[in-house]
Protein backbone atom coordinates (compact mmCIF):
# COMPACT_ATOMS: atom_id res chain seq x y z
CA UNK A 1 0.00 0.00 0.00
CA UNK A 2 1.25 3.48 -0.92
CA UNK A 3 0.64 6.07 1.79
CA UNK A 4 0.73 9.85 1.30
CA UNK A 5 0.28 12.26 4.23
CA UNK A 6 -0.36 16.01 4.30
CA UNK A 7 0.68 17.62 7.57
CA UNK A 8 -0.15 21.29 7.93
CA UNK A 9 -2.39 24.14 9.00
CA UNK A 10 -5.44 25.86 7.46
CA UNK A 11 -3.66 26.29 4.12
CA UNK A 12 -3.66 22.51 3.72
CA UNK A 13 -7.10 22.20 5.27
CA UNK A 14 -8.69 24.70 2.89
CA UNK A 15 -10.33 27.16 5.28
CA UNK A 16 -13.01 29.30 3.69
CA UNK A 17 -13.88 27.16 0.66
CA UNK A 18 -15.90 24.02 -0.04
CA UNK A 19 -14.03 20.83 0.88
CA UNK A 20 -13.88 19.40 -2.64
CA UNK A 21 -12.30 22.58 -4.05
CA UNK A 22 -9.23 22.47 -1.79
CA UNK A 23 -5.85 21.68 -3.32
CA UNK A 24 -5.26 18.73 -0.97
CA UNK A 25 -8.54 16.85 -1.72
CA UNK A 26 -7.98 17.47 -5.42
CA UNK A 27 -4.45 16.07 -5.17
CA UNK A 28 -5.76 13.05 -3.29
CA UNK A 29 -8.24 12.27 -6.05
CA UNK A 30 -5.62 12.85 -8.75
CA UNK A 31 -3.03 10.59 -7.07
CA UNK A 32 -5.48 7.74 -6.61
CA UNK A 33 -6.49 7.91 -10.27
CA UNK A 34 -2.84 7.76 -11.34
CA UNK A 35 -2.16 4.81 -9.05
CA UNK A 36 -5.02 2.92 -10.73
CA UNK A 37 -5.13 -0.58 -9.26
CA UNK A 38 -2.50 -0.01 -6.55
CA UNK A 39 -3.84 0.19 -3.04
CA UNK A 40 -3.34 3.58 -1.38
CA UNK A 41 -4.06 5.64 1.71
CA UNK A 42 -3.97 9.41 1.33
CA UNK A 43 -4.78 11.44 4.43
CA UNK A 44 -4.75 15.05 5.57
CA UNK A 45 -3.70 15.79 9.16
CA UNK A 46 -4.13 19.56 9.10
CA UNK A 47 -5.82 21.98 11.49
CA UNK A 48 -6.73 25.66 11.48
CA UNK A 49 -4.41 27.92 13.45
CA UNK A 50 -1.81 25.26 14.16
CA UNK A 51 1.82 26.20 14.67
CA UNK A 52 4.85 24.00 14.10
CA UNK A 53 5.24 23.69 17.88
CA UNK A 54 1.75 22.26 18.29
CA UNK A 55 2.15 20.01 15.26
CA UNK A 56 5.43 18.51 16.44
CA UNK A 57 3.75 17.35 19.65
CA UNK A 58 0.91 15.74 17.66
CA UNK A 59 3.12 14.18 15.01
CA UNK A 60 3.63 10.74 16.62
CA UNK A 61 -0.09 9.92 16.63
CA UNK A 62 -1.13 11.74 13.45
CA UNK A 63 1.78 10.88 11.16
CA UNK A 64 4.47 8.55 12.51
CA UNK A 65 2.11 5.72 13.46
CA UNK A 66 0.95 5.55 9.84
CA UNK A 67 4.46 5.49 8.31
CA UNK A 68 3.64 7.43 5.11
CA UNK A 69 5.79 6.83 2.02
CA UNK A 70 5.45 10.50 1.07
CA UNK A 71 5.02 13.24 3.66
CA UNK A 72 4.17 16.83 2.74
CA UNK A 73 4.81 19.42 5.46
CA UNK A 74 3.47 22.97 5.42
CA UNK A 75 3.68 25.36 8.38
CA UNK A 76 4.71 28.94 9.01
CA UNK A 77 1.75 31.24 8.47
CA UNK A 78 0.69 30.91 12.10
CA UNK A 79 4.24 30.70 13.46
CA UNK A 80 5.18 34.04 11.88
CA UNK A 81 2.15 35.90 13.25
CA UNK A 82 2.40 38.38 16.12
CA UNK A 83 -0.42 38.56 18.66
CA UNK A 84 -0.78 41.60 20.90
CA UNK A 85 -1.03 39.29 23.91
CA UNK A 86 2.48 37.98 23.16
CA UNK A 87 3.98 41.43 23.79
CA UNK A 88 6.02 41.82 20.63
CA UNK A 89 7.07 38.21 20.13
CA UNK A 90 5.97 35.88 17.29
CA UNK A 91 3.79 32.89 18.07
CA UNK A 92 6.86 30.73 17.45
CA UNK A 93 10.34 32.24 17.33
CA UNK A 94 12.33 31.88 14.13
CA UNK A 95 14.94 29.60 15.72
CA UNK A 96 12.29 27.36 17.26
CA UNK A 97 10.40 27.24 13.97
CA UNK A 98 13.47 26.01 12.11
CA UNK A 99 14.20 23.43 14.80
CA UNK A 100 10.58 22.21 14.79
CA UNK A 101 10.49 21.75 11.02
CA UNK A 102 13.92 20.09 11.01
CA UNK A 103 12.78 17.65 13.69
CA UNK A 104 9.61 16.86 11.73
CA UNK A 105 11.76 16.02 8.73
CA UNK A 106 14.14 13.85 10.75
CA UNK A 107 11.28 12.01 12.46
CA UNK A 108 9.51 11.54 9.13
CA UNK A 109 12.51 9.88 7.51
CA UNK A 110 13.18 7.87 10.67
CA UNK A 111 9.65 6.40 10.59
CA UNK A 112 10.18 5.21 7.04
CA UNK A 113 9.07 8.04 4.74
CA UNK A 114 10.88 7.74 1.43
CA UNK A 115 10.23 11.32 0.33
CA UNK A 116 9.39 14.49 2.24
CA UNK A 117 8.09 17.59 0.48
CA UNK A 118 8.49 20.87 2.36
CA UNK A 119 6.30 23.72 1.10
CA UNK A 120 7.05 27.39 1.54
CA UNK A 121 4.02 29.69 1.96
CA UNK A 122 2.35 31.98 -0.55
CA UNK A 123 2.72 35.79 -0.55
CA UNK A 124 -0.03 37.86 1.06
CA UNK A 125 -1.22 41.46 0.63
CA UNK A 126 -0.92 42.07 4.40
CA UNK A 127 1.66 44.88 4.28
CA UNK A 128 0.38 47.12 7.08
CA UNK A 129 2.57 47.04 10.18
CA UNK A 130 1.57 45.00 13.21
CA UNK A 131 0.27 47.14 16.05
CA UNK A 132 3.18 48.59 18.04
CA UNK A 133 5.72 47.00 15.68
CA UNK A 134 7.54 48.51 12.70
CA UNK A 135 7.05 45.63 10.25
CA UNK A 136 4.16 43.79 8.62
CA UNK A 137 2.77 40.28 8.52
CA UNK A 138 4.07 39.86 4.97
CA UNK A 139 7.56 40.90 6.06
CA UNK A 140 7.48 38.25 8.77
CA UNK A 141 6.07 35.68 6.31
CA UNK A 142 9.02 36.36 3.98
CA UNK A 143 11.55 35.80 6.78
CA UNK A 144 9.98 32.47 7.74
CA UNK A 145 9.92 31.43 4.07
CA UNK A 146 13.65 32.17 3.84
CA UNK A 147 14.16 29.93 6.85
CA UNK A 148 12.25 27.11 5.14
CA UNK A 149 14.46 27.49 2.07
CA UNK A 150 17.56 27.22 4.25
CA UNK A 151 16.58 23.90 5.84
CA UNK A 152 18.74 21.02 4.73
CA UNK A 153 18.85 17.32 5.43
CA UNK A 154 21.40 14.55 5.08
CA UNK A 155 18.66 12.70 3.24
CA UNK A 156 18.64 13.72 -0.44
CA UNK A 157 14.94 12.84 -0.68
CA UNK A 158 13.89 16.12 0.97
CA UNK A 159 12.28 18.31 -1.70
CA UNK A 160 11.75 22.03 -1.09
CA UNK A 161 8.63 23.05 -3.01
CA UNK A 162 9.07 26.83 -3.16
CA UNK A 163 5.41 27.76 -3.57
CA UNK A 164 6.19 31.36 -2.62
CA UNK A 165 8.63 31.95 -5.48
CA UNK A 166 6.46 30.11 -8.00
CA UNK A 167 3.39 32.18 -7.14
CA UNK A 168 5.39 35.43 -7.19
CA UNK A 169 6.54 34.55 -10.71
CA UNK A 170 2.93 33.80 -11.71
CA UNK A 171 1.72 37.13 -10.30
CA UNK A 172 4.49 39.06 -12.02
CA UNK A 173 3.89 37.34 -15.36
CA UNK A 174 0.15 38.05 -15.21
CA UNK A 175 0.63 41.56 -13.79
CA UNK A 176 -1.66 40.98 -10.81
CA UNK A 177 -1.24 41.42 -7.06
CA UNK A 178 -1.36 38.89 -4.24
CA UNK A 179 -4.93 39.98 -3.38
CA UNK A 180 -6.05 37.93 -6.37
CA UNK A 181 -5.09 34.60 -4.78
CA UNK A 182 -6.54 35.01 -1.27
CA UNK A 183 -9.87 35.54 0.46
CA UNK A 184 -10.86 38.84 2.07
CA UNK A 185 -8.85 38.02 5.21
CA UNK A 186 -5.68 38.37 3.15
CA UNK A 187 -4.27 34.98 4.19
CA UNK A 188 -6.45 32.03 3.20
CA UNK A 189 -6.53 30.89 -0.40
CA UNK A 190 -9.36 31.55 -2.82
CA UNK A 191 -10.10 29.31 -5.81
CA UNK A 192 -7.20 30.70 -7.86
CA UNK A 193 -4.84 30.22 -4.92
CA UNK A 194 -5.92 26.59 -4.58
CA UNK A 195 -5.47 26.09 -8.33
CA UNK A 196 -1.88 27.33 -8.08
CA UNK A 197 -1.05 25.15 -5.07
CA UNK A 198 -2.55 22.17 -6.87
CA UNK A 199 -0.60 22.80 -10.07
CA UNK A 200 2.75 23.47 -8.40
CA UNK A 201 2.49 20.55 -5.97
CA UNK A 202 1.01 17.93 -8.31
CA UNK A 203 4.03 18.21 -10.62
CA UNK A 204 6.26 17.11 -7.74
CA UNK A 205 4.01 14.43 -6.26
CA UNK A 206 3.29 12.87 -9.67
CA UNK A 207 7.01 12.18 -10.11
CA UNK A 208 7.47 10.83 -6.60
CA UNK A 209 4.62 8.33 -6.54
CA UNK A 210 5.98 6.56 -9.60
CA UNK A 211 9.38 6.22 -7.94
CA UNK A 212 7.96 4.25 -5.00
Amino acid sequence: MIKVAFFGDSICLGQGISIHNGWVPRLSESIEKKLKNKSSLIFNSSYNGRTSRQALLQMPFEILNHKPDILLIQFGMNDCNYWETDNGLPRVSLNSFKENITEMINRGFNCGSKYIVLNTNHPTPKKSNFKNLDFSYEHSNNIYNETLRSISSENKNLIINDINSKILDFLKFNKIGSKKIVLEDGIHLNSLGHDLYYDFTSKILDKLIFQL
